[in-house]
Protein backbone atom coordinates (compact mmCIF):
# COMPACT_ATOMS: atom_id res chain seq x y z
CA UNK A 1 0.00 0.00 0.00
CA UNK A 2 0.72 3.65 -0.15
CA UNK A 3 0.48 5.85 2.66
CA UNK A 4 0.60 9.59 3.25
CA UNK A 5 3.44 10.29 5.57
CA UNK A 6 3.70 14.11 5.44
CA UNK A 7 2.45 17.46 3.69
CA UNK A 8 4.86 20.17 3.48
CA UNK A 9 3.26 23.27 3.49
CA UNK A 10 6.21 26.08 3.35
CA UNK A 11 6.17 27.40 -0.32
CA UNK A 12 3.78 30.91 -1.13
CA UNK A 13 3.72 30.12 -4.49
CA UNK A 14 3.14 26.74 -7.10
CA UNK A 15 5.91 23.70 -6.23
CA UNK A 16 7.29 23.68 -10.01
CA UNK A 17 9.93 20.43 -9.11
CA UNK A 18 10.62 17.97 -6.32
CA UNK A 19 14.06 16.05 -6.28
CA UNK A 20 15.49 14.01 -3.72
CA UNK A 21 19.10 13.33 -2.92
CA UNK A 22 20.09 10.00 -0.45
CA UNK A 23 19.73 12.43 2.44
CA UNK A 24 17.73 15.53 1.25
CA UNK A 25 15.01 16.58 -0.50
CA UNK A 26 14.64 19.97 -2.29
CA UNK A 27 11.63 21.73 -3.74
CA UNK A 28 11.48 25.10 -6.10
CA UNK A 29 8.33 27.28 -6.59
CA UNK A 30 7.38 30.34 -7.93
CA UNK A 31 7.81 32.08 -4.93
CA UNK A 32 11.64 32.67 -6.09
CA UNK A 33 13.53 29.87 -3.56
CA UNK A 34 13.84 26.62 -3.58
CA UNK A 35 13.87 24.86 -0.11
CA UNK A 36 15.61 21.90 1.47
CA UNK A 37 14.37 19.00 3.73
CA UNK A 38 15.97 16.01 6.05
CA UNK A 39 14.50 12.97 4.50
CA UNK A 40 14.81 11.54 8.12
CA UNK A 41 12.16 13.39 9.58
CA UNK A 42 11.97 15.72 7.02
CA UNK A 43 12.62 19.20 9.19
CA UNK A 44 13.60 21.93 7.52
CA UNK A 45 17.57 22.60 7.22
CA UNK A 46 18.95 25.43 8.88
CA UNK A 47 20.08 27.58 5.51
CA UNK A 48 16.63 26.84 4.07
CA UNK A 49 14.95 28.70 1.63
CA UNK A 50 17.40 29.01 -0.91
CA UNK A 51 17.12 32.79 -2.17
CA UNK A 52 18.92 33.85 -4.72
CA UNK A 53 17.26 33.94 -8.05
CA UNK A 54 15.20 37.06 -9.40
CA UNK A 55 12.01 35.22 -10.72
CA UNK A 56 10.51 32.10 -10.37
CA UNK A 57 12.48 29.21 -9.81
CA UNK A 58 11.36 25.88 -12.70
CA UNK A 59 13.56 23.16 -11.64
CA UNK A 60 16.13 22.16 -9.21
CA UNK A 61 18.42 18.62 -9.19
CA UNK A 62 20.75 17.10 -6.85
CA UNK A 63 24.49 16.44 -8.03
CA UNK A 64 25.31 12.60 -7.70
CA UNK A 65 26.48 12.50 -4.45
CA UNK A 66 24.33 15.21 -3.10
CA UNK A 67 27.18 17.69 -2.42
CA UNK A 68 25.54 20.59 -5.15
CA UNK A 69 22.67 21.31 -6.02
CA UNK A 70 21.54 23.17 -9.03
CA UNK A 71 18.55 25.52 -9.88
CA UNK A 72 17.45 27.53 -12.52
CA UNK A 73 14.68 30.25 -13.68
CA UNK A 74 13.06 32.68 -15.15
CA UNK A 75 16.16 35.04 -14.54
CA UNK A 76 18.16 33.48 -17.29
CA UNK A 77 21.08 31.43 -14.77
CA UNK A 78 21.42 28.32 -13.35
CA UNK A 79 22.58 28.69 -10.04
CA UNK A 80 24.73 25.99 -8.37
CA UNK A 81 24.31 25.60 -4.26
CA UNK A 82 26.62 23.81 -1.87
CA UNK A 83 24.52 21.70 0.24
CA UNK A 84 27.24 21.51 3.02
CA UNK A 85 26.73 25.60 4.09
CA UNK A 86 23.76 26.78 1.51
CA UNK A 87 26.02 29.27 -0.17
CA UNK A 88 25.94 29.57 -3.78
CA UNK A 89 28.92 27.98 -5.39
CA UNK A 90 28.68 29.31 -8.77
CA UNK A 91 25.94 31.63 -11.15
CA UNK A 92 25.80 30.35 -15.04
CA UNK A 93 24.29 32.49 -17.09
CA UNK A 94 22.42 30.70 -19.83
CA UNK A 95 23.39 31.83 -23.84
CA UNK A 96 21.36 34.56 -25.15
CA UNK A 97 19.93 35.34 -21.49
CA UNK A 98 16.59 33.42 -22.28
CA UNK A 99 14.88 31.74 -19.09
CA UNK A 100 16.10 28.70 -17.93
CA UNK A 101 12.98 26.15 -17.79
CA UNK A 102 15.28 22.84 -16.56
CA UNK A 103 18.05 21.56 -16.00
CA UNK A 104 19.65 17.92 -15.10
CA UNK A 105 23.01 16.45 -14.26
CA UNK A 106 24.58 13.59 -15.52
CA UNK A 107 24.62 10.62 -13.07
CA UNK A 108 28.46 10.90 -12.88
CA UNK A 109 28.04 14.92 -12.62
CA UNK A 110 30.68 15.68 -15.20
CA UNK A 111 28.25 17.54 -16.99
CA UNK A 112 24.95 19.67 -16.84
CA UNK A 113 22.75 20.73 -19.09
CA UNK A 114 20.16 23.34 -18.85
CA UNK A 115 17.21 23.84 -21.73
CA UNK A 116 15.60 27.71 -21.87
CA UNK A 117 12.46 29.22 -23.06
CA UNK A 118 14.05 30.20 -26.55
CA UNK A 119 14.62 26.41 -27.44
CA UNK A 120 18.59 26.74 -26.73
CA UNK A 121 20.77 24.02 -24.82
CA UNK A 122 23.79 24.91 -22.82
CA UNK A 123 25.92 22.05 -21.50
CA UNK A 124 28.67 22.74 -19.06
CA UNK A 125 31.47 21.11 -18.22
CA UNK A 126 30.37 20.74 -14.26
CA UNK A 127 33.93 20.41 -12.31
CA UNK A 128 34.91 23.79 -14.10
CA UNK A 129 31.61 25.32 -14.54
CA UNK A 130 32.45 26.38 -17.98
CA UNK A 131 30.47 26.10 -21.27
CA UNK A 132 31.16 23.23 -23.00
CA UNK A 133 28.95 23.19 -25.84
CA UNK A 134 25.42 24.97 -26.82
CA UNK A 135 22.59 23.65 -29.23
CA UNK A 136 19.08 24.62 -30.57
CA UNK A 137 15.64 23.36 -31.63
CA UNK A 138 14.49 26.87 -33.04
CA UNK A 139 10.81 28.00 -32.53
CA UNK A 140 10.10 25.96 -29.43
CA UNK A 141 10.74 26.03 -25.55
CA UNK A 142 12.91 23.47 -23.86
CA UNK A 143 10.98 22.13 -20.91
CA UNK A 144 12.61 18.60 -20.19
CA UNK A 145 15.63 16.64 -20.17
CA UNK A 146 16.77 13.37 -18.91
CA UNK A 147 20.78 11.54 -18.96
CA UNK A 148 21.14 8.41 -19.76
CA UNK A 149 21.95 5.93 -17.17
CA UNK A 150 25.60 5.82 -19.02
CA UNK A 151 25.83 9.60 -18.92
CA UNK A 152 27.32 9.49 -22.89
CA UNK A 153 23.39 10.80 -24.24
CA UNK A 154 20.71 12.80 -23.11
CA UNK A 155 16.85 13.35 -24.06
CA UNK A 156 14.86 16.89 -24.48
CA UNK A 157 11.30 17.15 -24.51
CA UNK A 158 9.63 20.82 -26.05
CA UNK A 159 6.91 22.71 -26.25
CA UNK A 160 6.26 21.44 -29.94
CA UNK A 161 5.95 17.70 -29.19
CA UNK A 162 9.14 16.33 -29.82
CA UNK A 163 11.68 14.09 -28.23
CA UNK A 164 15.48 14.96 -29.45
CA UNK A 165 18.62 12.35 -28.48
CA UNK A 166 21.80 14.19 -28.21
CA UNK A 167 25.31 13.32 -27.17
CA UNK A 168 27.94 15.33 -25.46
CA UNK A 169 28.99 16.57 -28.58
CA UNK A 170 25.24 18.35 -28.98
CA UNK A 171 24.91 16.01 -31.95
CA UNK A 172 21.04 14.73 -32.51
CA UNK A 173 21.33 10.99 -32.91
CA UNK A 174 17.46 10.96 -32.89
CA UNK A 175 14.69 13.30 -33.36
CA UNK A 176 11.21 11.58 -32.40
CA UNK A 177 8.69 14.35 -33.34
CA UNK A 178 4.89 14.75 -32.35
CA UNK A 179 6.09 12.38 -29.36
CA UNK A 180 3.33 14.36 -27.78
CA UNK A 181 0.54 16.14 -29.33
CA UNK A 182 0.16 19.26 -27.89
CA UNK A 183 3.94 19.15 -26.40
CA UNK A 184 5.62 17.23 -24.45
CA UNK A 185 6.24 17.95 -20.49
CA UNK A 186 8.63 15.68 -19.06
CA UNK A 187 11.03 12.65 -19.73
CA UNK A 188 13.03 10.97 -17.98
CA UNK A 189 15.02 7.66 -18.14
CA UNK A 190 15.12 4.31 -16.52
CA UNK A 191 17.97 3.97 -14.71
CA UNK A 192 18.23 0.41 -16.38
CA UNK A 193 20.61 -0.65 -19.21
CA UNK A 194 19.27 -3.69 -21.48
CA UNK A 195 21.80 -5.20 -23.46
CA UNK A 196 21.17 -8.38 -25.29
CA UNK A 197 22.55 -9.11 -28.78
CA UNK A 198 24.32 -6.63 -30.94
CA UNK A 199 21.52 -4.39 -29.45
CA UNK A 200 21.89 -1.61 -26.21
CA UNK A 201 18.43 -0.75 -24.85
CA UNK A 202 17.74 2.49 -22.57
CA UNK A 203 13.85 2.82 -21.40
CA UNK A 204 12.72 6.40 -21.14
CA UNK A 205 9.40 7.75 -19.86
CA UNK A 206 7.81 10.95 -21.04
CA UNK A 207 4.48 12.46 -20.73
CA UNK A 208 2.60 15.79 -22.55
CA UNK A 209 0.21 17.41 -22.70
CA UNK A 210 -1.78 14.93 -24.71
CA UNK A 211 -2.62 13.56 -21.44
CA UNK A 212 -0.76 10.69 -21.85
CA UNK A 213 2.40 8.94 -19.96
CA UNK A 214 4.89 7.10 -22.77
CA UNK A 215 7.25 4.62 -22.29
CA UNK A 216 9.34 3.83 -24.90
CA UNK A 217 12.51 1.70 -25.92
CA UNK A 218 15.75 3.51 -27.48
CA UNK A 219 17.99 0.60 -29.04
CA UNK A 220 21.77 1.55 -29.94
CA UNK A 221 23.06 -1.00 -32.68
CA UNK A 222 26.44 -2.01 -32.87
CA UNK A 223 26.79 0.37 -35.69
CA UNK A 224 26.44 3.19 -33.57
CA UNK A 225 23.07 3.75 -35.30
CA UNK A 226 19.85 4.70 -32.70
CA UNK A 227 16.26 3.84 -33.20
CA UNK A 228 13.16 4.75 -30.76
CA UNK A 229 10.19 2.29 -30.14
CA UNK A 230 7.27 3.16 -28.45
CA UNK A 231 6.30 0.26 -25.87
CA UNK A 232 3.38 1.54 -23.92
CA UNK A 233 0.85 4.40 -23.83
CA UNK A 234 -0.58 4.64 -20.25
CA UNK A 235 -4.00 6.71 -20.00
CA UNK A 236 -4.17 6.42 -16.50
CA UNK A 237 -4.82 9.94 -15.94
CA UNK A 238 -7.70 12.44 -17.49
CA UNK A 239 -6.19 15.64 -18.05
CA UNK A 240 -2.41 16.56 -19.33
CA UNK A 241 0.36 14.85 -17.46
CA UNK A 242 2.90 17.14 -16.00
CA UNK A 243 5.38 14.85 -14.59
CA UNK A 244 6.89 11.66 -14.42
CA UNK A 245 9.57 9.77 -12.57
CA UNK A 246 11.17 6.06 -12.43
CA UNK A 247 12.15 4.30 -8.79
CA UNK A 248 15.79 3.84 -8.37
CA UNK A 249 15.59 0.02 -9.50
CA UNK A 250 13.00 0.87 -12.37
CA UNK A 251 10.32 -1.21 -11.29
CA UNK A 252 7.55 1.48 -10.79
CA UNK A 253 6.80 4.31 -12.78
CA UNK A 254 5.06 7.59 -10.88
CA UNK A 255 3.24 10.40 -12.22
CA UNK A 256 1.50 14.02 -11.44
CA UNK A 257 -1.66 15.39 -13.70
CA UNK A 258 -3.67 18.34 -14.27
CA UNK A 259 -6.45 15.93 -13.08
CA UNK A 260 -5.24 16.46 -9.44
CA UNK A 261 -3.87 12.65 -9.29
CA UNK A 262 -0.65 10.84 -9.12
CA UNK A 263 -0.61 7.35 -10.12
CA UNK A 264 1.68 5.00 -9.66
CA UNK A 265 2.16 2.06 -12.46
CA UNK A 266 4.19 -1.34 -12.31
CA UNK A 267 6.99 -0.31 -14.80
CA UNK A 268 8.03 -3.66 -16.14
CA UNK A 269 3.79 -4.95 -16.41
CA UNK A 270 2.68 -2.05 -17.36
CA UNK A 271 0.11 -2.18 -14.47
CA UNK A 272 -1.81 0.96 -12.51
CA UNK A 273 -1.00 0.09 -9.32
CA UNK A 274 -2.51 2.77 -7.56
CA UNK A 275 -4.09 6.51 -8.01
CA UNK A 276 -3.36 9.06 -4.75
CA UNK A 277 -6.01 12.01 -4.92
CA UNK A 278 -4.60 14.12 -2.03
CA UNK A 279 -3.93 17.37 -4.39
CA UNK A 280 -6.51 20.04 -4.46
CA UNK A 281 -4.53 21.72 -7.78
CA UNK A 282 -2.88 19.86 -10.46
CA UNK A 283 0.19 18.14 -9.58
CA UNK A 284 3.28 19.66 -11.32
CA UNK A 285 6.11 17.64 -9.69
CA UNK A 286 6.64 14.24 -8.40
CA UNK A 287 10.29 12.04 -7.35
CA UNK A 288 11.51 8.83 -5.90
CA UNK A 289 14.28 8.59 -3.35
CA UNK A 290 17.15 6.94 -4.31
CA UNK A 291 17.65 5.50 -0.93
CA UNK A 292 14.16 4.78 1.24
CA UNK A 293 10.53 3.84 -0.74
CA UNK A 294 9.11 7.62 -0.55
CA UNK A 295 8.28 9.77 -3.37
CA UNK A 296 7.52 13.30 -3.02
CA UNK A 297 4.93 15.48 -5.21
CA UNK A 298 4.29 18.94 -5.91
CA UNK A 299 1.57 20.82 -6.47
CA UNK A 300 0.15 24.15 -7.80
CA UNK A 301 -1.56 24.17 -4.29
CA UNK A 302 1.96 25.00 -2.82
CA UNK A 303 2.15 21.98 -0.90
CA UNK A 304 4.41 18.79 -1.28
CA UNK A 305 3.35 15.49 -0.54
CA UNK A 306 5.34 12.68 1.23
CA UNK A 307 4.06 9.04 0.44
CA UNK A 308 5.88 5.87 1.50
CA UNK A 309 5.65 2.83 -0.55
CA UNK A 310 4.78 -0.12 1.91
CA UNK A 311 4.48 -3.35 0.15
CA UNK A 312 8.05 -3.59 -1.07
CA UNK A 313 6.92 -3.30 -5.34
CA UNK A 314 9.91 0.08 -5.28
CA UNK A 315 12.46 -2.78 -4.73
CA UNK A 316 13.39 -1.20 -1.34
CA UNK A 317 12.62 -4.09 0.43
CA UNK A 318 15.45 -6.34 -1.35
CA UNK A 319 13.49 -7.56 -4.44
CA UNK A 320 15.63 -8.53 -7.25
CA UNK A 321 16.47 -6.55 -10.61
CA UNK A 322 18.66 -8.42 -13.38
CA UNK A 323 21.78 -7.79 -13.50
CA UNK A 324 22.70 -7.33 -10.22
CA UNK A 325 24.54 -9.54 -7.45
CA UNK A 326 26.12 -10.04 -3.45
CA UNK A 327 27.34 -12.94 -1.24
CA UNK A 328 26.82 -14.02 1.79
CA UNK A 329 28.51 -15.97 4.56
CA UNK A 330 26.88 -19.54 3.25
CA UNK A 331 25.77 -22.90 5.61
CA UNK A 332 28.90 -24.71 4.14
CA UNK A 333 27.91 -28.42 4.65
CA UNK A 334 24.98 -27.69 6.59
CA UNK A 335 26.56 -26.55 9.41
CA UNK A 336 25.48 -22.84 11.30
CA UNK A 337 28.80 -20.66 11.54
CA UNK A 338 28.16 -19.31 15.08
CA UNK A 339 29.06 -15.35 14.56
CA UNK A 340 29.56 -15.79 11.18
CA UNK A 341 26.51 -16.35 9.80
CA UNK A 342 25.40 -13.01 9.03
CA UNK A 343 28.02 -11.53 7.81
CA UNK A 344 29.85 -10.90 4.51
CA UNK A 345 32.39 -12.87 4.11
CA UNK A 346 34.30 -9.82 2.75
CA UNK A 347 33.17 -8.51 6.38
CA UNK A 348 35.11 -11.56 8.13
CA UNK A 349 37.74 -10.84 10.64
CA UNK A 350 40.58 -12.71 10.51
CA UNK A 351 39.43 -14.23 13.47
CA UNK A 352 36.85 -15.87 11.18
CA UNK A 353 38.83 -16.96 8.75
CA UNK A 354 40.63 -18.69 10.88
CA UNK A 355 37.33 -20.55 12.59
CA UNK A 356 36.51 -21.41 8.82
CA UNK A 357 39.65 -22.79 8.07
CA UNK A 358 39.10 -25.10 11.16
CA UNK A 359 35.79 -26.45 9.66
CA UNK A 360 36.87 -27.06 6.46
CA UNK A 361 39.47 -29.40 8.11
CA UNK A 362 42.41 -26.73 7.16
CA UNK A 363 43.59 -25.90 10.50
CA UNK A 364 47.21 -26.49 9.97
CA UNK A 365 47.14 -23.61 8.08
CA UNK A 366 45.79 -21.20 10.39
CA UNK A 367 49.32 -19.85 11.47
CA UNK A 368 50.00 -19.14 7.74
CA UNK A 369 46.76 -17.56 7.58
CA UNK A 370 47.05 -15.03 10.06
CA UNK A 371 50.87 -14.21 9.90
CA UNK A 372 49.79 -13.05 6.52
CA UNK A 373 46.92 -11.19 7.88
CA UNK A 374 44.29 -12.40 5.97
CA UNK A 375 40.69 -11.28 6.37
CA UNK A 376 37.66 -11.94 4.41
CA UNK A 377 38.40 -9.85 1.58
CA UNK A 378 41.82 -11.28 1.30
CA UNK A 379 40.35 -14.56 1.49
CA UNK A 380 38.27 -14.15 -1.57
CA UNK A 381 41.06 -12.44 -3.52
CA UNK A 382 43.61 -15.60 -3.15
CA UNK A 383 44.82 -17.02 -6.18
CA UNK A 384 47.56 -20.33 -6.31
CA UNK A 385 50.42 -17.65 -7.15
CA UNK A 386 49.63 -15.67 -3.80
CA UNK A 387 49.35 -19.34 -2.03
CA UNK A 388 52.46 -20.30 -2.99
CA UNK A 389 54.84 -17.34 -2.97
CA UNK A 390 53.43 -15.20 -0.07
CA UNK A 391 52.03 -17.93 2.20
CA UNK A 392 54.49 -20.30 1.33
CA UNK A 393 52.25 -23.36 0.81
CA UNK A 394 54.31 -25.78 -0.99
CA UNK A 395 51.99 -28.47 -1.44
CA UNK A 396 49.96 -28.14 -4.73
CA UNK A 397 47.83 -30.46 -3.34
CA UNK A 398 46.84 -28.34 -0.42
CA UNK A 399 46.77 -24.77 -2.71
CA UNK A 400 44.00 -26.56 -4.77
CA UNK A 401 42.05 -27.90 -2.12
CA UNK A 402 41.63 -24.07 -0.42
CA UNK A 403 40.95 -22.88 -3.68
CA UNK A 404 38.48 -25.39 -4.09
CA UNK A 405 36.66 -24.60 -0.70
CA UNK A 406 36.57 -20.93 -1.27
CA UNK A 407 34.72 -21.69 -4.60
CA UNK A 408 32.35 -23.95 -3.33
CA UNK A 409 31.57 -21.31 -0.80
CA UNK A 410 30.92 -18.44 -3.49
CA UNK A 411 28.89 -20.98 -4.89
CA UNK A 412 27.00 -21.77 -1.55
CA UNK A 413 26.47 -18.33 -1.22
CA UNK A 414 24.42 -17.90 -4.45
CA UNK A 415 22.55 -20.57 -3.71
CA UNK A 416 21.77 -20.01 -0.14
CA UNK A 417 19.03 -17.21 -1.24
CA UNK A 418 21.01 -14.35 -1.42
CA UNK A 419 20.14 -12.48 -4.52
CA UNK A 420 22.67 -12.79 -7.69
CA UNK A 421 22.55 -9.40 -7.83
CA UNK A 422 25.29 -7.65 -6.15
CA UNK A 423 28.04 -9.91 -7.37
CA UNK A 424 30.27 -8.88 -9.82
CA UNK A 425 29.94 -11.05 -12.99
CA UNK A 426 33.98 -11.29 -13.28
CA UNK A 427 35.23 -12.10 -9.96
CA UNK A 428 31.59 -13.22 -8.70
CA UNK A 429 32.52 -11.43 -5.31
CA UNK A 430 30.63 -8.58 -3.75
CA UNK A 431 30.58 -5.18 -5.36
CA UNK A 432 32.36 -2.13 -3.61
CA UNK A 433 32.26 0.40 -6.55
CA UNK A 434 30.11 -1.17 -9.21
CA UNK A 435 30.03 0.64 -12.46
CA UNK A 436 28.12 0.43 -15.62
CA UNK A 437 30.36 -0.94 -18.59
CA UNK A 438 29.00 -0.15 -22.07
CA UNK A 439 27.32 -3.55 -22.81
CA UNK A 440 24.99 -2.55 -20.02
CA UNK A 441 25.90 -4.98 -17.02
CA UNK A 442 27.50 -3.57 -13.98
CA UNK A 443 30.76 -5.08 -12.62
CA UNK A 444 33.45 -4.53 -9.98
CA UNK A 445 35.47 -1.34 -11.33
CA UNK A 446 38.66 -2.84 -10.79
CA UNK A 447 37.47 -6.08 -12.34
CA UNK A 448 36.15 -4.89 -15.30
CA UNK A 449 39.10 -2.30 -15.81
CA UNK A 450 41.79 -5.33 -15.88
CA UNK A 451 38.91 -6.91 -18.16
CA UNK A 452 39.12 -4.15 -20.78
CA UNK A 453 42.94 -3.82 -20.58
CA UNK A 454 43.73 -7.87 -21.13
CA UNK A 455 41.07 -8.91 -23.33
CA UNK A 456 41.04 -6.25 -26.09
CA UNK A 457 37.79 -4.13 -25.34
CA UNK A 458 34.98 -7.17 -25.32
CA UNK A 459 32.37 -7.65 -23.25
CA UNK A 460 32.69 -10.54 -20.55
CA UNK A 461 29.07 -11.25 -20.65
CA UNK A 462 28.27 -11.24 -24.67
CA UNK A 463 32.44 -11.26 -26.10
CA UNK A 464 30.73 -8.13 -28.61
CA UNK A 465 33.07 -5.21 -28.59
CA UNK A 466 32.64 -2.87 -26.08
CA UNK A 467 31.73 0.66 -28.12
CA UNK A 468 33.58 2.58 -25.54
CA UNK A 469 35.54 1.74 -22.62
CA UNK A 470 33.97 4.66 -20.55
CA UNK A 471 32.52 3.23 -17.01
CA UNK A 472 30.12 4.77 -14.99
CA UNK A 473 29.24 4.55 -11.67
CA UNK A 474 26.19 2.80 -10.60
CA UNK A 475 25.01 4.33 -7.43
CA UNK A 476 21.82 2.98 -7.73
CA UNK A 477 23.39 -0.37 -7.24
CA UNK A 478 26.06 0.65 -4.68
CA UNK A 479 23.17 2.31 -2.52
CA UNK A 480 21.17 -0.50 -2.73
CA UNK A 481 24.28 -3.22 -1.77
CA UNK A 482 25.14 -0.44 1.42
CA UNK A 483 21.25 -1.44 2.06
CA UNK A 484 21.38 -4.77 1.97
CA UNK A 485 24.12 -5.26 3.76
CA UNK A 486 22.84 -3.57 6.53
CA UNK A 487 19.82 -5.43 7.25
CA UNK A 488 21.66 -8.61 6.89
Amino acid sequence: MVSLICTLQDHRDDVNWCAFSGTLLATCSGDKTIRVYNTCDFSELSFSPLSGHGYGVHCCCFSACGQFLASCSTDATTVIWSMATGEIEAVLQHPGRSPVRVCAFSPDSAHLVSGASDGTLALWDFPSKELHRTGAVIDTTMVACSFSPCGQLFMTGSTYGDLRLWDLDMNQLHAEKNAHDLGVTCCTFAPNILSGGQVVQFRLASCGQDSHLKIWAINKSISGGYKMQLLHTLKGQSAPVLSCAFSSDGQLLVSGSVDKTVTIYDANNVALLYTLNQHERYVTACAFSPTSPLIATGSMDKSVNIWRVDDGCSGHGGANRPGLTSILTPSLSGRTLAGRSKLLVSDWSEEDVSAWLVDEGLEGLVDKFRANNIDGTELLSLTKDILASDLHIESVGLRSKVLRKIEEMKSASVCSGVPDEFLCPITRELMREPVIAADGYSYEKEAIESWINTKNRSSPMTNLPLFTTLLTPNHTLKMAIGRWRTSH
